[in-house]
């Protein structure tokens, strides 16, 4: 049977590649993905055909990674952070669904996602439930993400905004600090740049004092909930153990 790999090849760090996704890419003949994410993995890429693309290219990306597969090539199709996290590998598995790919397998290869090295470079802000949540409306109806704005603000719950915020898109990014400052006050949070990368930089400020101008696509906005505490630069959720359990003095 034919096979293509969905590989996420985490947030751009190679030490947060895994094992496994590391192993999968040295064997394959052929690795599609989208130049950025394959600039950051091109010391496994000597020797092998590249199908590189640009953004909104992804269905095109995808069905000549199939069609290689069908050739007999080992292919891999590539995300950054994990591959069925706003990835590719939902798409291929909905290709796969036409008659021509139906013999194709799919097999997924994880992922650290940005949401979740974000959070580790400022602490443990999901120490309980979070949700995480894209601000981009191009695949998801605008409706729809606002509906999910105010669910989970409403829950108390930290959530991890991908894609707050581009040139033509800003909107949706004040209605979010608008919507969780209006149900939780004044909460903490994060704006984790470019995580893992080159140029990381964090800022840690509160909704009411939101720099709106700092954001970008590559921003991981973090926003805490009220049991969330902010101290010494480490930002972190409560999870309960001091309410349940006795602190030693």
């Amino acid at each position: 049977m034919s096979k293509v790999f969905a590989v996420g090849i985490g947030p751009g760090s190679p030490e947060l590649l895994t094992f496994q996704a590391r192993r999968v890419l040295e064997q394959c003949t052929a690795v599609a993905g989208y130049r950025l994410y394959l600039d950051q993995i091109r010391e496994l890429l000597d020797g092998k055909r590249l199908i590189p693309g640009a953004m909104r290219q992804e269905i095109a990306r995808c069905r000549e990674a199939l069609e290689a597969a069908l050739a007999g090539e080992t292919v891999a199709v590539v995300s950054s952070g994990d591959a069925g996290v706003y990835g590719m590998a939902g798409l291929l598995l909905e290709l796969t669904e036409l008659e021509r790919y139906r013999s194709v397998e799919i097999e997924v290869v994880p992922g650290i996602t940005a949401a979740l090295a974000a959070a580790a470079l400022i602490g443990a802000p999901f120490m309980n439930d979070f949700a995480v949540l894209s601000l981009s409306d191009l695949m998801t109806p605008k409706e729809l993400i606002q509906k999910r704005l105010y669910a989970v603000a409403s829950c108390d719950m930290p959530a991890a905004l991908y894609n707050p915020r581009s040139t033509r898109r800003h909107e949706l990014l004040e209605e979010a600090v608008s919507v969780f400052r209006d149900a939780g006050g004044d909460l903490p949070c994060a704006l984790i740049h470019d995580a893992c990368r080159d140029k990381q930089r964090i800022e840690l400020t509160t909704l009411g004092t939101f720099p709106f101008e700092h954001v970008w696509m590559t921003t991981i906005v973090i926003i805490g909930n009220s049991a969330t505490i902010v101290r010494d630069g480490r930002f972190y959720c409560r999870r309960g153990y001091r309410e349940k359990h006795e602190f030693e003095a």
